[in-house]
């Protein structure tokens, strides 16, 4: 099969919900990664075959396409064409999937992948909290097919992240501590310039704007997201605004445009889990991957796992028993924030980034998604 290679990867600063990303437009936040790459890679819009972008909550700014109108914001050729992807919040990374398949296929040789989301602009779904809390209509109800199955119990991350802190014997102190440590490497990371690279500035916001000095006494006084929980406020990911994107390319394009390619994709696949508890697959998804590749945990240089909250990464830890040192080396949503459309090719974005600055050869990316889903990407860098 033909390969897929990474040959650009940008974003923008995370900006914290109502922060100073809050006033862009989507498409403008979009555009921006978008534009750094293309004028980067030095190829004639023209040339693209697809623009593919990971969205949730199609509605409002964010409507109509926004992956097609993002690359038309950005000055792209109206020749190419734009798809919006929504995968939950595994809609960025699932848009590199495509591209890569569709590079691997043939059938494309150079797409761009990412994703963008606005959480100042269209607030929240209700795939992020149960749908009565919202005064939406419960999705579920009225399929026979659904409530056979399941019953009509609610259906949340919320109620799925404390289903999980059960299971695996979490408490407060346990996620706590996981969350100040996000935040303490994110601070260092931000504080040594490591993002610098990746990140494009936009509306004069040049460096991500949720990681914050810890304090566990504050945290210990938060109340639980849900009564009885041990999750609160701190242990989970920030709502924010931002937006990343890749480019993927076949080899006959590198070769054609004389682009260096930074790594290329190895292994990319995604299972699905219990979709009450919601937030286990990324356990399933990467036992999967690894059996597949042949590879081990120890084989990952660097890996990134979503902290969409800190009994996420603590199970799938628990599981798997990687070095805790090369897993979210830079910090993770907990501090950095949780653009959900987009988090996946930031995560990518981050992740390649990391290799380059560790000379590091594989890394691994997964992130727990609605409905109880899990993408798994395995890149190796390239290069000396």
């Amino acid at each position: 099969m033909a390969e897929a290679y990474i040959i650009d990867a940008r974003r923008t600063p995370v900006g914290r919900r109502r922060g100073g990303l809050a006033a862009v437009h989507p498409l403008d936040l979009a555009a921006a990664p978008i534009r750094a790459v293309v004028d980067r890679a030095g190829v004639d819009p023209a040339e693209y075959d697809e623009v593919i972008l990971g969205c949730i909550d199609q509605v409002g700014p964010q409507a109509f396409d926004v992956a097609r109108s993002a690359w038309l914001a950005a000055g792209g050729s109206e020749a190419v064409p734009g798809t919006t992807i929504d995968r939950q919040c595994g809609s960025g990374q699932q848009a590199v999937h495509y591209a890569a398949q569709a590079v691997m296929s043939g059938t494309s040789d150079l797409v761009l992948a990412g994703g963008v989301q606005s959480m100042s602009s269209v607030p929240l779904s209700w795939a992020s909290t149960a749908a009565s809390e919202l005064g939406f209509p419960d999705p579920f109800a009225g399929s026979e097919g659904w409530a056979a199955r399941y019953g009509g119990q609610e259906i949340s991350q919320f109620r799925g992240v404390e289903l999980m802190a059960e299971r695996w014997g979490f408490d407060r102190d346990d996620l706590e501590a996981y969350a100040a440590e996000s935040h303490r490497r994110a601070l260092a990371a931000r504080g040594a310039g490591c993002f610098d690279r990746e990140i494009v500035p936009v509306a004069d916001v040049a460096q991500d704007e949720g990681p914050r000095e810890p304090n566990r006494a504050r945290m210990a006084e938060l109340e639980p997201i849900r009564p009885g929980g041990v999750h609160t406020a701190a242990t989970a990911s920030q709502l924010s605004d931002g937006a990343a994107v890749l480019l993927i390319a076949s080899e006959r394009a590198v070769e054609r445009h004389g682009l260096v390619p930074r790594a290329r994709i190895h292994h990319l696949s995604a299972r699905g889990d219990d979709p009450v508890a919601m937030l286990t697959a990324p356990i399933r998804a990467t036992r999967r991957a690894l059996e597949r590749t042949g590879l081990e945990l120890e084989d990952m240089d660097a890996v990134e796992i979503n902290e969409a909250f800190a009994g996420v990464v603590l199970a799938w830890a628990r599981e798997l028993e990687p070095d805790m040192a090369h897993v979210n080396r830079h910090g993770g949503a907990i501090a950095l924030g949780h653009p959900i459309g987009a988090t996946g090719a930031r995560l990518m974005t981050t992740l390649l980034h990391v290799l380059e600055d560790t000379g590091g050869r594989y890394g691994l990316q997964t992130m727990c998604e609605g409905g109880g889903q899990a993408n798994v990407t395995i890149i190796e860098r390239l290069g000396e």
